[in-house]
């Protein structure tokens, strides 16, 4: 089963190399990974999905903790939690397919965010299973080139009983 975790670690050189070297060391699988610095500038978050049962899921998150540059470490996957990736995807327009290449991104609010006399470059933003729609349809188009960010994710808040968190 496919698990996204948030981790918040120390913005240090090393931390991403011993938080990737703790999967490769004990054959875990990363998915996905993406990394950023949060306000404190100090703190990184990082998303990273992997799969795993319950067992080796909380085997992972065990590891996770004891390294030192780990501060905190959550299953976002146990509640609900939003998630999104995005890519761009470099797809043939020429005369005969730039409407429909506009008709897709259209339908899927994509951004045509490069224009060159042969090809658009679309950004597309959201949940797994919408790039991969989007992609399986401007495939047959032509697609050239595509770069995709890993998944980030936050947990939702909780709804208190007048709807607001």
């Amino acid at each position: 089963m496919k698990h996204t975790l948030s981790v918040l670690v120390e913005n240090t050189p090393g931390a991403l190399s011993r938080i990737t070297g703790l999967f490769s060391g004990r054959g875990f699988n990363i998915e996905s990974l993406c990394v950023a610095a949060t306000l404190d500038p100090t703190l990184s978050h990082l998303t990273l999905v992997t799969n795993g049962d319950r067992p080796i899921i909380e085997q992972i998150i065990k590891q996770l903790r004891r390294l030192i540059d780990v501060y905190k470490v959550v299953d976002v996957s146990e509640g609900e939690f939003v998630e999104r990736e995005m890519a761009l995807i470099k797809v043939r327009a020429e005369d005969e397919t730039r409407a429909e290449v506009l008709r897709t991104c259209d339908i899927f609010r994509c951004k045509i965010v490069d224009v060159s006399p042969k090809t658009y470059t679309v950004e597309v933003t959201g949940p797994e299973s919408k790039l991969n729609a989007v992609i399986e349809l401007l495939c047959p188009l032509g697609i050239k080139e595509i770069s995709r960010t890993g998944t980030i994710a936050m947990a939702r808040e909780k709804k208190t009983a007048l709807g607001r968190s």
